[in-house]
Parts: C-alpha cells; structure tokens; sequence
C-alpha cells in the first residue's frame, strides 16, 4: 500500500487579492503562504516521508521546501501542474472580469466537460496527465517509496479525487481545499481510498 499527503501551495499574492492563477502564472509564495508552509511542516514533520513530488511551478516546492532541505528526495512533475486557465489567467474574480471563468466552470458542474477557457484545458485533459503522473509514481516499489508527500494546486486537488474515487469529474468542487489543506488517500491493489478530508487543523 502506498499512503499520500496531498496538500494544495501555500497562499501567493494572486491568492490573496482575488486573481485567477492557473499553470501559466508561476507565482511565489507570500508571506502568509511561507507561514502555512511553517506550521505545515511543524505539524507533520515526524512523518517519515519516503519521496516528495511537486508541480514545476514553484509554488508548490516553496511550501515543502523545509522537508527538502531535511534530505528526503523530491521530483518536479510537469504533468501536476495546475490547471491552465487560458486568456482568464492574470484576470480578478469579478463580475465584471471574470465571467468566462465562472461560466466554465458553472457549464463542467452540469457535465459538460468539454468546455474550456481560450487557450485553457478541459478537467478531462488535465487528469489523463495526472494520470500519466501516477502511473509513473505508482512503478516505484513499495520498499523505496510507500508514504509520500504531494504538493499541488487547488483545481488540480478536485480533478485528481474525482478520478482517483471514480467520481465524475463534474462532482470535483464537492472536494473543498485550502493553503496548505490536507488529503491523506491511501492506494492498495487497484483502488484508491480518502483516510483524511481537507484537513486544515495545522494551521
């Protein structure tokens, strides 16, 4: 059995003021984010974790940077990027700014996957190369690497459960997520399994 933390980056000033980030915005973190990535690692440091994968946005290494620098051995997967949000990237969260953004998303909760931003990817898209990830992660033997930390994004964390949970992928806002916010799922056989939801009590 393979056991996974599975955290979303701490907080970034697009986080902060209400702007859509995405793949094509690679966004520090900022000073509140470097505290969740603090308290984080207080709280899960005597975890004896075997490997660490992260996206190739910064991001999401900052937030584990402290269990790097304890020596355990991490890898950067292009293919757990977040999401690309297209043209809508860079852009608030307004009424006004921001209305291809909700009306994509309001079409995917209906099931029509599909959909997509301008020159942004479709949820069904963005798992078939999570999948690619996973497959790759899932050949390491058990023996080298069995609990494991993975640092990703928001929309990417609701993508990745539906699939892991054999949900539809227009149920992944049900799967809620914050800086630093905690799923531990567990893989044994062919299944994966949630131990802990969305866990924020760290912080």
């Amino acid at each position: 059995m393979k056991k996974f933390y599975i955290v979303r980056h701490g907080e970034t000033e697009y986080n902060r003021i209400g702007m859509v980030q995405g793949s094509g915005i690679d966004a520090p973190l900022n000073p509140t984010g470097e505290q969740q990535s603090e308290s984080f690692y207080q709280a899960f440091k005597h975890i004896k974790f075997d490997k660490i994968y992260v996206s190739n946005l910064i991001r999401t290494e900052q937030s584990v940077r402290k269990f790097i620098d304890s020596d355990i051995p991490y890898e950067a997967l292009a293919d757990l990027r977040e999401i690309s949000w297209g043209v809508q990237e860079g852009v608030a969260f307004t009424p006004e700014t921001s209305t291809a953004y909700q009306q994509t998303t309001k079409r995917w909760a209906a099931g029509d996957l599909d959909a997509r931003i301008e020159e942004g990817e479709t949820p069904a898209e963005v798992a078939l190369r999570q999948q690619r990830a996973f497959e790759y992660i899932l050949e390491k033997p058990d023996a080298e690497e069995q609990t494991i930390l993975i640092c990703i994004h928001g929309r990417a964390i609701r993508i990745l459960l539906c699939w892991m949970l054999n949900h539809p992928l227009s149920m992944m806002d049900n799967f809620p997520h914050k800086n630093l916010g905690l799923y531990i799922v567990n893989h044994a056989g062919n299944q994966y399994s949630v131990e802990v939801f969305n866990e924020t009590g760290h912080l």
